[in-house]
């Protein structure tokens, strides 16, 4: 395929993701990227795009991961231990048997039944599903129904089924926007002051950026050959853990993060044709058994972490609901919750689940017989 292929075929999907980014559609521009390739590959079979844009995907989102992590936060990961210890358990336990469910009553494959069931990210875990022999688009579809019922859906659930049960030592958030006043004098103050601090700051991100996207890139390509599932990611993900925790650095901007999700989506895209359309009704029943499955795991593994935690109904259900990290700390401030226990518990989710779950995975599909 020549390099008139590949750019028609980001060009197209760049096109299509950002509409749905328009749309403000969770994961915008992997759907939009999956849905363009897709398009171009059904009507004029010439979408492509090379391993290498699968390698870069992987890596940013390792990288994105592993950026978040911060040094104060590692001895705040010990005091979250035990909720941590079982939330990660029950995911576990959840993945396990909610892909043993897909697989036995719905006629997808083994690993695509595992995987379409991982409480992951949306950018990743379709594409490490990809290399161990899983449908990559039914995985895409499956894990964006996960996504949309945990941002859409989950939070208006635990608002309802709160409604009675609010706690009282939740600490409310209209009391610390009482000083509103001396903010805004504050930000106006500095502003004023980084307007002449800005150009050199700017710098120092592009060298920064430049720095953390060159060592999960190289950690990713050997990640890639060294076999192991999920290496790429698992390999960037650390090497950028590494370099923010000795360095304290680590920057990624937002829009790298699209340019992640849309090679992911056309990387994807590429390997749907029209006998995947037409199969696409065979996920009907799976979408609903995961929308069921989740929604009784996040009530369930809540008021575990209610009464073994001590956390109040709702922050135990958010930190249950399987959405972004970034997600849950914006729909928990609009919920009355401002805990950065929930934030550390769903950054710790997403570094666990898309490193260590695919092994799992993969020893249950070697245990599985032929």
């Amino acid at each position: 395929m020549s390099i008139y292929n590949i750019l028609l075929t980001l060009l197209i999907s760049f096109c299509v993701g950002l509409f749905f980014c328009r749309l403000k559609v969770p994961g915008g521009m992997l759907v939009g990227g999956i849905i363009g390739a897709a398009i171009l590959n059904i009507i004029w079979d010439i979408a492509y795009i090379p391993k290498l844009g699968k390698i870069f995907a992987q890596s940013m989102a390792g990288a994105f991961i592993g950026s978040s992590v911060k040094r104060n936060e590692l001895g705040e990961m010990r005091r979250i231990a035990k909720p941590a210890a079982i939330l990660l358990g029950s995911y576990l336990i959840m993945n396990l048997l909610m892909g043993w469910l897909l697989y036995t009553v719905s006629p997808i494959s083994a690993a695509t039944a595992w995987f379409s069931a991982v409480p992951g990210g949306i950018n990743d875990i379709p594409l490490i599903a990809a290399d161990m022999g899983a449908n990559a688009p039914q995985v895409a579809i499956l894990q964006f129904v996960r996504l949309v019922i945990g941002v859409g859906v989950f939070p208006g659930m635990i608002q309802w089924l709160c409604r009675n049960k609010e706690n009282s030592d939740t600490p409310p958030v209209l009391p610390e926007t009482s000083n509103q006043a001396d903010a805004v004098t504050t930000a106006i103050t500095a502003t004023t002051a980084a307007t002449a601090t800005a150009a050199p700051a700017k710098q120092k991100k592009k060298i920064h950026f430049w720095i953390t996207m060159g060592v999960a890139f190289a950690c990713g390509l050997i990640g890639n050959v060294t076999g192991i599932p999920a290496g790429i990611l698992v390999f960037a993900l650390a090497g950028t853990i590494v370099l923010n925790l000795t360095w304290g650095k680590a920057f990624l901007p937002s829009k790298v993060k699209r340019f992640a999700q849309l090679f992911s989506g056309a990387y994807i895209g590429c390997s749907i044709g029209w006998a995947d359309v037409l199969q696409l009704r065979y996920l009907i029943l799976p979408a609903i058994l995961i929308t069921a499955g989740y929604t009784t795991f996040c009530v369930l593994c809540g008021r575990a972490l209610q009464r073994y935690c001590h956390m109040s109904p709702k922050e135990a259900m958010l930190a249950a609901t399987p959405a972004g990290a970034s997600d849950m700390a914006l729909i928990s401030m609009d919920l009355g919750v401002q805990s950065t226990d929930l934030v550390l518990l769903q950054v710790l989710r997403l570094i666990v689940v898309s490193s260590l779950f695919p092994q799992v995975i993969q020893i249950v599909l070697l245990l599985l017989p032929n």
